[in-house]
Order: structure tokens, then sequence, then C-alpha cells
């Protein structure tokens, strides 16, 4: 039986399937809403009509808006959010709106084996903000706990689902969900994700201002992990190609790695970065849920299992597909100055994933 919904075009990658390290699908902008008659939301996705997508931490600073913009996706069938306060308000609101995806609220942990179960994504902003003059480090043992016992649902819940870690210490909080599912025995490393796609908005966007380019055009991508000097911008890989002196090269690189205490500060106490933040985890999102439905081509960089160096995670494009990731694109060639970089990260980074193992050790 076809279903009357309201549809925007498919979101695809701007390239096509030639791709290396330099190409990354970014989001398309939609087109005029128009209501339509179909048996499903997009070309490529007819074996998948039905996609839910949990959210786990929906009312939050990150959540909210995060939320809303996945409810404005035609991608999405169920979207079923989850927190210790807000929810029932939170998709109530977004219930309102006349889009296709079916909101459910639901509160405290008691409700998550409704929220879990059938879920296909979910996606774990829970936690608290950084402030001023906290790194996120500081952040690491409320955040660790939530993150340890959300998994843990979801490996009783809905254990294929995909999921996407958001919340931060990104570098251990991703080793942490790894460690719990191994324990549960249903650990599949192509199914899990550090969601570092705001460093790549943030690269995009800074890369892009500095040489006066079209934005939605550029591609910068960014590797190894998701916090401080373990950010790494690879500027020289960029798409379409640029170039800075060495001395401008240094001080945007430092920008894109000190990014989020800029918003930090800037908001002075009033949080962190949400907004961006809530964008580029549902750039992410879309991505996955357009490999996930059969769409070729969906490239964007996560912090993943990883044997590209001898830290256990590390932050590459990967070609994703049905089944998550699908192949590891790896660093490609690094010039001297990303080298120094990487060789910076790495003891922070490894220092990181310990701690996360560790965390889930002792508990």
């Amino acid at each position: 039986m076809s279903h009357l919904f309201i549809s925007t075009s498919c979101h695809s990658a701007r390239t096509p399937v030639k791709i290396f390290i330099k190409m990354f699908s970014r989001l398309a902008k939609p087109s005029t809403v128009t209501f339509i008659v179909s048996r499903s939301f997009c070309k490529t996705s007819q074996a998948w009509q039905s996609p839910k997508v949990a959210v786990l931490g929906a009312g939050g600073g990150i959540g909210q808006p995060l939320s809303l913009l996945l409810k404005n996706s035609a991608k999405i069938a169920s979207l079923s959010l989850y927190d210790i306060a807000h929810t029932p308000g939170v998709a109530a609101d977004l219930s309102h709106i006349d889009t296709r995806a079916h909101v459910t609220g639901h509160l405290g942990p008691a409700s998550l084996e409704a929220c879990l179960t059938d879920a296909n994504v979910v996606l774990i902003p829970a936690g608290v903000p950084r402030k001023p003059g906290m790194t996120r480090d500081d952040l690491f043992n409320t955040n660790a706990g939530i993150v340890r016992d959300l998994v843990s649902a979801i490996g009783d819940f809905c254990p294929k689902a995909m999921i996407c870690i958001i919340t931060n210490p990104v570098n251990s909080t991703v080793p942490i969900a790894a460690e719990v599912l191994k324990k549960k025995g249903v650990y599949d490393p192509r199914r899990l994700f550090g969601v570092t796609t705001l460093d790549i908005v943030r690269s995009n966007a800074f890369v892009a201002e500095a040489k006066e380019l079209d934005v939605s055009k550029l591609n910068v991508p960014v590797m190894g992990g998701h916090s401080g000097v373990t950010i790494i911008p690879v500027i020289s890989q960029a798409n379409p190609s640029v170039s800075f002196p060495p001395e401008e090269r240094k001080k945007i690189s430092e920008r894109i790695q000190n990014a989020g205490t800029e918003v930090v500060e800037a908001k002075a106490g009033a949080g962190s970065a949400t907004l961006s933040m809530a964008y580029a985890a549902s750039r992410f999102t879309f991505s996955l849920l357009e490999a996930m439905a059969g769409g070729e081509g969906q490239v964007e960089c996560a912090y993943v299992q990883s044997e590209e160096t001898d830290a256990a995670f590390f932050s590459t494009p990967l070609l994703l597909g049905k089944n998550g990731v699908e192949k590891n694109l790896g660093r490609g060639k690094l010039i001297d100055y990303e080298m120094q970089l990487l060789d910076a990260a790495m003891p922070e980074l490894k220092k990181n994933i310990q701690a996360g193992v560790d965390f889930v050790n002792k508990s």
C-alpha cells in the first residue's frame, strides 16, 4: 500500500564513488517540500522503508536541536527520544511538525527498552557540557558512567544498531562503549562510531573563510581524535586543493584544534558547542542512513576501531555501507607538518583510549 508523506529530495554525496581521502559526502540543500505518493522515501531505499533512530540525551543542548534536524528528514520513519528530563515536552513539541517521522518521548531508565527496541541507529549526546576552564578530561567521570550505562542498554535491546557516540570525551567514551559491548558479546566494530564530524565542519568553514571559497564545495579531512592536540586537520588533502604559508597553516590548524574552547569561552558559562554539534551529528546520521539504504559513495570521517596507527581507535575517512564501515580509506600521504601533528597526537590519544578501557574494567 502506498503512503502519503512529506518528502524532500534525498541527501547524497557530491562526488561519485571514485573516492579517496579527499572526498566527503556533504548534505545537499533540500529542494522545495512537496506532497508525493510513494512506496519508499528515497530511490536508493526501497528495502529500507521504516528506519528508527533513537536519540539518548534528547532533552539537552545538543539533543534538542539534533532531534529537530532529524525530524525534518524524510529518511526517518520513527524518532525515539530519551532523557532523564524534558523528553515528553520535547517529543510533544516535535510531533506537531508536519514531517514524516513519528516521535515518541521516553523518560528515565525504565523507559530505555521501549525507546531502543527495533532502533536501527542510536545517537548518544547525553552528558554534561563543558564550562569555561574545563577540559574534555574534566568531563570524564560523569560522562563515562552515562555512556557505559546507555550502551549497556543498547547491548540488551538493539545490539545490531549503529551506535554514534557524541558524548565527550569521545576519545575515551568510544572505547568505553566498545568494552561494554565486548562484555555482552555483541561488539561489532563496523557499527560503533565516534562522531567527529564537527571538526570537519569547522575546518571547512575556517578554510573557506580564509580563502574566500564556496564552503559548500570544500572538503577538508580531519583525522586522529576529537580533542585538542589529537585533532589533526589534513589541509594538504583538501578538495579542492588549497595552500597556506607555514605560519598561516599552523594558525588555522590550531584554531581548528581549539575551536571547542572558542565556543565555550564565547558563551561565557552558558554552555558549549551545541548547535554546530547538532548540525554535524545530523550530517553524519544522514550519510549513514543513506549508506544503510544502499546509497553508494557515502564517505565521512569518524573515530572507529582502526589499524591505521598503533592507537586502537583513530579517525580517518570511511566509506559507509549497509553494515556500517565498509572500508577504511586510510590516512593517505601526510605532509611533514601533518606528520608532526600526528606524532604530537599519539601519546594523548593512547592515554585517552586506555582511560576508557580502564574505566570499564574497574567498574
